[in-house]
């Protein structure tokens, strides 16, 4: 498969994903195209021309020439210089590897994850929460993110693997909202009476299972496992962490139970405050399920070897 097919079934599995719908993807989609219309000549080379196809800005191609064939990936969650050290030593060893492709973002998309942020907005508003609330609330909190990131190394990990001879890819949003909506549909079926049984239901899913099994699967971190769930809303998309405020808004909107890959201690402290639910499904778990889900529509439309590292584990749905 050519490298920029992968790219193109990454981007359009997490459209076809998507909480939002399709007119508000081409909303984000024009708006892009508007700020750079807008630009002076000079400027247009320091725009981000992948936005006006792509709405996600944490998801790149970030090395490695779209045209060329892919034989093999080695794919993880977190693939730093080690793993790339490492997808130089397979290829030694004989495997085929062409591709190192991580699900947390690196180079451009990690330097723009706070942009993919303002999605969450319309998830909230999808439960209730008045628009221009979930605007005002996710828009300061994605500046923040923005500061935080400004003085990491985004490169690193991108610059090894061009001086080794890979393509580098991350692949995050589109992972996330494949998660997102296979968890959301699986609690919902499941329907589990207390959330006792929504852990349990959850340590049935096999990248749960081995989670679980390993000692980080699903756990109740706010609620009483006898208690009731009520309204569930499957909470993994939207680049980082929301606000703390934005539990509040969840829970006056009628949200019973949040379930999430992480939150924060603050998070926690506010959710007990509220009497609403949280329930952590796992971080590196559910990445992993939405990589998995991400890969088998790569498999379906090429032959490529795959290849695990970083805390993947492949089950395929294909």
């Amino acid at each position: 498969m050519k490298l920029s097919d992968i790219y193109r079934i990454m981007v359009e599995a997490g459209i076809a994903a998507d909480a939002r719908d399709r007119d508000e993807i081409d909303r984000v989609l024009a708006a892009a195209r508007a700020e750079y219309d807008k630009l002076e000549e000079d400027e247009k080379r320091f725009f981000d021309t992948e936005r006006l196809t792509n709405p996600y800005s944490d998801t790149r191609i970030c090395a490695g020439d779209p045209d060329a064939e892919i034989r093999g990936v080695l794919v993880g969650i977190d693939m730093e210089v080690g793993e790339v050290l490492l997808a130089d030593r397979l290829r030694e060893k004989g495997e085929p590897i062409d591709l190192v492709l991580a699900h947390h973002p690196e180079g451009p998309g990690f330097a723009n994850l706070h942009k993919v942020m303002p999605m969450q907005a319309d998830l909230w508003a999808a439960q209730g929460v008045g628009i221009g609330a979930a605007d005002a609330l996710i828009a300061p909190r994605a500046e923040e993110v923005r500061r935080k990131l400004m003085p990491a190394n985004h490169y690193r990990a991108i610059d090894a693997a061009r001086l080794l001879g890979f393509a580098s890819v991350s692949c995050h949003t589109p992972a996330d909202n494949s998660v997102n909506a296979f968890v959301q549909r699986f609690v919902d079926e499941q329907a589990p009476a207390t959330l006792g049984d929504l852990v349990k239901a959850l340590r049935t899913i096999p990248e749960y299972e081995d989670a679980a099994r390993k000692g980080y699967g699903p756990a109740l971190i706010s609620g009483s496992a006898s208690a009731r769930p009520g309204r569930m809303v499957v909470d993994m998309t939207g680049g980082t962490e929301g606000p703390i405020d934005a539990l509040e808004r969840l829970s006056a909107a009628g949200v019973g139970t949040l379930v999430g890959m992480h939150y924060s201690e603050e998070h926690r402290k506010k959710a007990e405050e509220l009497k609403l639910n949280l329930v952590i499904a796992g971080h590196v778990s559910s990445d992993t399920i939405g990589m998995n889900l991400v890969l088998d529509e790569i498999e379906r439309a090429g032959d490529v070897r795959i290849v695990c590292t970083s805390g993947m584990v492949r089950v395929s749905r294909a």
